[in-house]
């Protein structure tokens, strides 16, 4: 019986990839917190200063945080209801990375926040446990995670390559966003702060999910991944039509960005559509 830290991992003929019951409990805590925060910040982008942990200009920039909890939400959504854990565990890494580079941005602009409100510590405690908490119950779903059965359909070759590329990409870019701030800020689509430069870089950091493809190819790893996606672009490419007075059209990054949220956008879908005619053909769950 092997370890992996202090969880010991079960033999093969025993991991039977449940979802072990304390990963449900927490998506049910985090939904609702993660909807009143969508709702907040896209529903009212202009009034963070009363509503929200700190006040956030342009009104784009809490559109672009919206979108990811929206994704977030749809995603722990999906925790409570699955059965097997092979279809949620690639999130909860780059969950627990978001978490803790929001964690790290508070305490680095501390005197940013409104102190005196309640949300600010919503905030603070939200961001000062997620990150145990979520790989916490990464680490022990692990222990029952099973191997790959042989009905799972894979993802071919051009499209892992091309996955693994774009998560790299969000990966190195909400790295860099985060770590030289200074760096991004002049040529960004829209005006930042060091705080929110660095915000906006740990939403690009949750797209490292899609690295999961480069040491597991089965689209069960992958789908739920992809929702999230979806959901997070269309709502991020709507605020950008609703806040479209903030961007920077001179700026050739506006358009690039632009340009790859669609162009990402409609990749997502069609691989949507051709992997689960794909599952159905083949008559995998």
């Amino acid at each position: 019986m092997a370890r992996a830290g202090r969880h010991v991992v079960l033999p093969v003929g025993e991991r039977d990839d449940r979802i072990l019951p304390t990963t449900p409990a927490l998506a049910v805590v985090l939904v609702p917190i993660l909807l009143t925060a969508f709702v907040i910040l896209y529903g009212f982008p202009g009034d963070t200063g009363r509503l929200f942990a700190w006040t956030i200009r342009p009104e784009l920039t809490p559109m672009v945080l919206a979108s990811a909890y929206l994704g977030g939400a749809w995603f722990f959504v999906r925790v409570v209801h699955e059965s097997r854990w092979a279809r949620v565990g690639a999130g909860l890494l780059s969950v627990t990375l978001f978490a803790a580079l929001l964690g790290v941005a508070t305490v680095i602009h501390w005197d940013r926040f409104n102190h005196g409100s309640v949300a600010f510590w919503l905030w603070a405690a939200l961001y000062f446990t997620a990150p145990f908490l979520v790989l916490a119950a990464w680490r022990a779903n692990q222990r029952v995670a099973a191997p790959p059965r042989s009905d799972d359909v894979r993802i071919g070759p051009v499209a892992r390559a091309v996955i693994a590329a774009g998560a790299g990409l969000a990966l190195v870019q909400g790295l860099v966003m985060f770590s030289v701030p200074s760096v991004v800020i002049p040529v960004w689509p829209w005006q930042l702060t060091p705080l929110t430069c660095r915000v906006v870089g740990a939403v690009f950091c949750l797209g490292s999910a899609g690295l999961v493809v480069l040491r597991d190819r089965r689209w069960v790893r992958l789908r739920l991944m992809v929702e999230v996606e979806v959901v997070m672009l269309v709502l991020m490419l709507l605020g950008m039509v609703r806040a479209r007075g903030d961007l920077h059209p001179d700026r050739p990054l506006t358009w690039l960005l632009l340009s790859g949220f669609a162009a990402t956008l409609a990749a997502s879908l069609w691989l949507w559509h051709a992997m689960a005619s794909a599952e159905r053909s083949s008559g995998a769950v």
